[in-house]
């Protein structure tokens, strides 16, 4: 039974909110080129939670982001099922006929942001309100006005407000992570997907983006899954992680428990990759955007 709890709106007005949960049962990933992606994981990720996934390249943590956003399936053989808020995503090999639904309440943020850049920062966010829109509409890109003064309220959450009527272009990359952040926002999302959302951002803007998804992680309640390169990040911004190794998820529990020295045991030499040289960066308090 989906959890139900009071929480406030992206225009702050108090409404029932259902959390979102991942159920992930039998899932396997086995590419073309006889590449095992992923072997045959479990996994359960509670409603709010704010949870990291971390692995050297090819650990198989993007390819787990892509198939509970629904655009990988699964191996045929087996019986790989994927849940979003009890909603099926995918079981067996095949994408649910339903899953446009589903994926309403989704939003998945790339690492290269995704926006058209010859579009104003605005009407980039505004974009996440296509799929709750007639299509007539969202083709002429007739954004209502109540959308466009959500649309505002988003990028003054993510803190780029003054950037509106600027060209996507224009923006450094960590403001248009930023403006991601904005769209998913507007769909109503009640999980966020961040696939290596700070991999090509300097250690400031990086920083930012983290506490952004911190403040509606806990501010809205929104589950927040996001894969990271650099244990680091996993351990100040995140309460769980998730470790995966050659498609095997070799660690799940208290990030703070993932030591440097218990990196090691899990992955030998290879773990230097994720350990960053310096991380004075992320020092000092934690300021949770607002």
């Amino acid at each position: 039974m989906p959890v139900t709890n009071r929480a406030y709106g992206l225009l702050g007005i108090v409404e029932d909110q259902i959390l979102a949960s991942i159920s992930i049962s039998g899932l396997s990933k086995t590419f073309p080129n006889g590449t095992k992606a992923i072997n045959a994981i479990d996994l359960q990720i509670r409603s709010g939670e704010m949870v990291a996934l971390i692995g050297a390249s090819g650990s198989g943590k993007s390819t787990l982001i892509r198939h509970i956003a629904g655009l990988l399936t699964a191996d045929a053989k087996g019986a790989g099922c994927i849940l979003v808020e009890d909603r099926k995503v995918q079981s067996n090999g095949r994408i649910s006929p339903d899953v446009r639904e589903t994926r309403r309440n989704v939003g998945v943020i790339f690492q290269q942001f995704n926006l058209v850049n010859r579009l104003s920062v605005l009407t980039n966010v505004l974009t996440g309100r296509l799929s709750s829109m007639p299509t007539l509409n969202g083709t002429l890109g007739m954004f209502s006005l109540k959308d466009q003064h959500l649309a505002m309220r988003a990028l003054d959450r993510v803190g780029i407000a003054a950037t509106a009527r600027q060209r996507a272009s224009t923006l450094s990359g960590g403001q248009q992570q930023r403006a991601a952040i904005a769209r998913a926002l507007v769909q109503g999302a009640k999980i966020i997907l961040a696939d290596e959302p700070i991999a090509s951002l300097d250690p400031a803007s990086a920083r930012r983006v983290m506490e952004t998804l911190v403040g509606i992680n806990t501010q809205d309640g929104i589950t927040v899954v996001v894969s990271l390169h650099q244990v680091e990040y996993a351990r100040r911004f995140c309460p769980r992680t998730i470790a995966m190794q050659a498609g095997d998820i070799v660690f799940d529990g208290p990030s703070t428990a993932l030591t440097n020295e218990r990196l090691k045991d899990i992955y030998g030499s290879a773990s230097e990759e994720l350990v960053l040289p310096d991380a004075a960066d992320l020092n000092g308090p934690l300021a949770v955007a607002a």
